[in-house]
């Protein structure tokens, strides 16, 4: 894992803070905007960052432990809301359409031939993982050559300008893959990891925990949160859409990207890539909460705040997609809003 992600250098901070608090207005009244401006000037090391060539990047790929039963829905729906995202009409493409934001979708193992076609990357390593409740999910070098394909991808996009990608993911089976991976990386009970995902009713979450902890007891890996056990987790338990979307977050922070983290799949991949090299924690935006439980585990092990709470659970990368305007505004309001002394306006008595 040939990355390097240094800490921003710190040396900009009292600058960039002197700036936001001699904005007209009293101090810190746009909250988390002010901490949002304060973090993209660090990553960007500008007193006026630009958030060029926005991207959201959605990875998909099957679980072979789906067809055990841990989802609800079959999984053919993988590819076909593939499609669906290449048709135009899923909810990160009417959200990314309104908020302005380039959208490519990645196959990263799905168990289709979907051909070529415009706005999909064909980065397939396999179609699909095996069935983790048997077997490893990946062995070492299709995680690897995962990682390395996801972060080709981001290089690409660091190359054509772009400053800010935000990560999405499809892949029937997902969460049950996110919680064990969270488990295993935060030490958080499994039990409080596992949530209903694309719906479970009462028994299918019952038989969804029974399977989840028959995979961790066959894998028999303890709860560790150093690089080495991250990749052991990952090739046992993951997927490929996660572990193409780890490579790409480790490559898009190298390249000084700000990074857009959707929920609890899409943080489950960041879990990974935060053990490997800590220092990606600060180039990330924690976009919104999510109601799977799992998430809850990722956020606190991690430090994040999201900057949204609405109750979403579909994934796709909607939340990363709905948080972006307030990324845009906090880089506006440092940037364009008047200072107290270019504006004539008196300051609060010190």
């Amino acid at each position: 894992m040939n990355f390097s992600i240094p800490r921003p250098d710190r040396a900009l901070a009292a600058a960039l803070q002197h700036k936001i608090d001699h904005k007209t207005k009293p101090l810190g009244a746009l909250g988390e905007l002010e901490r949002l401006a304060l973090k993209v000037g660090l990553v960007q090391q500008s007193l006026s960052p630009r958030l060029d060539r926005p991207h959201m990047l959605v990875f998909a790929g099957d679980h072979g432990a789906a067809k055990a039963g841990v989802s609800a829905f079959p999984q053919d729906v993988t590819w076909q809301m593939v499609e669906n995202f290449l048709a135009g009409g899923a909810a990160i493409n009417v959200f990314a359409r309104a908020n302005g934001l380039a959208l490519t979708v990645v196959d990263a193992g799905v168990a289709h031939d979907f051909g070529p076609r415009e706005g999909l990357v064909d980065a397939k390593v396999a179609p699909g993982t095996r069935n983790y409740v048997e077997a490893a999910a990946m062995t070492p070098a299709e995680r690897d050559e995962a990682i390395a394909r996801g972060a080709a991808i981001a290089r690409e996009l660091a190359t054509a300008g772009c400053k800010v990608v935000g990560f999405g993911e499809m892949g029937i089976g997902n969460t049950a893959s996110a919680s064990l991976i969270t488990h295993h990386l935060t030490g958080a009970p499994l039990v409080d990891c596992i949530g209903r995902g694309t719906g479970l009713d009462d028994p299918g979450l019952a038989r969804k925990r029974a399977l989840l902890a028959q995979a961790a007891a066959r894998a028999g890996l303890p709860a560790r949160a150093d690089g080495e056990h991250a990749l052991a987790v990952l090739a046992e338990f993951g997927g490929f859409e996660i572990a193409m979307m780890s490579g790409a977050m480790l490559a898009a922070a190298e390249a000084g990207m700000v990074l857009l983290i959707d929920g609890f799949i899409v943080g489950a991949a960041f879990l990974v890539a935060a053990r490997l090299q800590p220092a990606i924690v600060d180039y990330a935006v924690f976009c919104h909460r999510s109601a799977e439980p799992g998430h809850q585990a990722q956020l606190a092990a991690l430090g994040g705040e999201p900057l949204i709470d609405l109750g979403l659970r579909l994934g796709e990368g909607t939340g990363a997609a709905l948080a972006w305007p307030l990324l845009r505004a906090a880089a506006a309001f440092l940037d364009e809003m008047a200072s107290f002394e270019s504006a004539g306006v008196s300051e609060k008595t010190r």
